[in-house]
């Protein structure tokens, strides 16, 4: 393996020690939309290298070599490790794959659930429901056309121009579809554990996406605030949002509200250039071993055949 190998795994570090503050500084969408392309990269990126790495360890040994028609001497070239050392990559290749598959499991029992729960509020030519029901709650349900769900307990606590706020942030979700990202970098952290601080980044960053487009459609960033706050305060011990689902009070209440006392997120083009370009240097890195690793197999295979 090259110098160059090792990029998905110094992105994987990089992602986990700056996962949060890169959602933090970036705009919200940006943020959303690179750091779950950089998350879902880095886990194929690393888990394709370590199983290359696997591979390439375990194949000279010489019932592989056999079956393979291949040089065990050439594909081991200067490597000094023994071939059983390929197990322990192809351990951790085996679990990441099995924690990887269970979550892929879950959202799409999660999401075959929120369908159902859809079906079951009927059709809304708006997408808005109302549930009668004495406990404060909104969130939007993913699906085919998916549901913006208000409990009348949650209406009765804000004022008119709160509500506005609020069901403009559930409709930010729901336009956007950002249950998409939140689980695909929750697949993503699966695959490689170091991407769980990212995935939180994007969870975050989701909501502040639909924060912003609440406070543009009010013109007053002080009453999203408020709105934010009152029903964070309403909905407060109370837990019914299906596990799919995203709601305006669930994540980091105080960090958007500091954000949105602040004025509009300005573009950061250097640092999302920066982040695009690390992102690329990762996927560009698998490639390369890919490439690399074809090549000495293949020298090894005619090494083979010219020694028969």
């Amino acid at each position: 393996m090259t110098a160059v190998a090792l990029v998905p795994f110094v992105m994987s570090v990089l992602l986990a020690v700056s996962g949060g503050w890169l959602g933090r500084r970036l705009p919200p969408a940006t943020a959303t939309r690179l750091l779950t392309v950089a998350s879902l990269v880095t886990a194929l990126a690393t888990g394709f290298i370590l199983a290359v790495v696997a591979f390439t360890l375990l194949a000279p040994m010489p019932m592989l070599a056999a079956v393979g028609h291949w040089s065990a001497t050439v594909v081991r070239g200067h490597d000094p490790l023994p071939a059983a050392t390929g197990l322990l990559p192809a351990a951790a290749v085996a679990g990441l794959l099995a924690a990887a598959l269970r979550r892929t499991i879950t959202v799409g029992l999660d999401l075959a659930a929120a369908e159902r729960t859809c079906r079951r509020l009927g059709s809304a030519p708006t997408g808005l429901v109302i549930v009668d029901d004495d406990r404060p709650d909104a969130y939007t349900v993913p699906g085919l056309t998916g549901r913006i769900v208000v409990s009348t307990a949650m209406l009765r606590a804000l004022p008119p121009d709160e509500r506005r706020v609020l069901l403009a942030h559930e409709h930010s979700h729901l336009h956007h579809r950002h249950h998409a990202y939140t689980q695909l970098a929750d697949l993503a952290a699966a695959a490689n554990p170091l991407l769980r601080s990212a995935a939180a980044a994007v969870r975050l960053a989701v909501e502040r996406w639909a924060d912003e487009d609440a406070a543009a459609t009010s013109n007053n960033r002080g009453v999203a605030v408020r709105a934010l706050a009152r029903a964070g305060l309403a909905r407060s011990g109370t837990v019914t949002m299906p596990s799919a689902a995203l709601g305006a009070v669930h994540t980091d209440l105080a960090h958007r509200a500091r954000a949105l006392q602040q004025p509009p997120p300005t573009p950061r083009p250097v640092l999302a250039g920066v982040l695009a370009a690390l992102i690329l240097a990762t996927a560009g890195a698998a490639v390369d071993t890919s490439h690399a690793t074809e090549r000495r197999f293949e020298r090894a295979q005619a090494t083979f055949a010219h020694r028969r």
